[in-house]
């Protein structure tokens, strides 16, 4: 079998409290993306499940991806036999697109098709959660509000249809860890972010904002510099994408990325 695990990009991300526990509250609008890796499934006879990561993009030990981690997480559920897999990866890591949550959840539905495990959507968001908080948005791979740490989930109504999407991300790294530690004191958030995103797209620049943003641009100005640059070459929006260090641009017609065509960058250009 073979899926095609996508990103998936923020339309604004605000930060709205913390719970006892120590994790933050949010409130944001998740839109899944045509930008995906490939990860093929065959079930095996071996002793264990076998991963095979490629592609050059740093993923971290092999033993800790979550793809793996959703194997693992499954069998605590379901007997199924050995499974060899193969990842190739496209979606850049460090980038706030969710790259590694979606190989996980799509992990688990591949699994679950493959080996008739009949468990339903909700059991499955209810093991991707233990992966990650933004794992369950990828069960369904449909646009949704998040709240609370992201994992309550409500359809979202959005066309986008006929926006070019362009996507940025300079040779940083940035720990989510890292991006929670330096928040600015937290605003209320006045209107919901459904009504945000009803709006027309040209007014989004006003109204939906990354609460990463303000904290995370003076350490790295090349974000502030690309986001910039987005909006100079004609954007109708552009945002950074979950804690960072990838921007995205929605626009009308294709941008001229020549300022921002540079080795070390990784630029993605496609329609939604």
């Amino acid at each position: 079998m073979i899926v095609y695990p996508n990103a998936k990009l923020n339309l604004g991300l605000f930060v709205t409290g913390r719970r006892s526990d120590g994790y933050h509250l949010l409130e944001t609008a998740f839109l899944p993306i045509p930008l995906c890796d490939t990860l093929e499934l065959e079930l095996t006879d071996a002793a264990e499940d076998e991963l095979i990561v490629t592609g050059g993009v740093e993923t971290g030990a092999l033993q800790d991806n979550l793809v793996l981690c959703a194997v693992r997480a499954l069998r605590q559920l379901c007997s199924f036999p050995s499974v060899r897999l193969r990842l190739t990866k496209q979606i850049p890591s460090g980038a706030g697109m969710g790259g590694g949550s979606a190989d996980a959840s799509f992990t688990l539905t591949a699994i679950n098709e493959l080996c008739s495990l009949s468990l339903s959507t909700e059991e499955l968001e209810a093991v991707a959660l233990t992966l990650g908080a933004d794992c369950p948005i990828f069960v369904r791979n449909q646009p949704a509000v998040g709240r609370g740490i992201g994992e309550v989930l409500t359809p979202l109504a959005l066309d986008l249809k006929g926006y070019h999407l362009t996507i940025v991300k300079p040779p940083i790294h940035i720990s989510t860890a890292e991006a929670f530690r330096g928040l600015l004191p937290l605003k209320p958030v006045a209107t919901p972010i459904e009504e945000l995103v009803a709006r027309p797209v040209v007014e989004w620049r006003d109204c939906l904002f990354n609460d990463f943003e303000p904290s995370l641009f003076p350490h790295h100005p090349v974000l502030s510099e690309i986001k910039d640059e987005l909006y100079a070459l004609g954007a109708d929006f552009a945002l950074m994408t979950g804690s960072g260090a990838a921007l995205y641009a929605l626009s009308r017609q294709p941008l001229q990325l020549d300022s921002l065509r540079r080795a070390d960058y990784f630029l993605y250009e496609g329609k939604l």
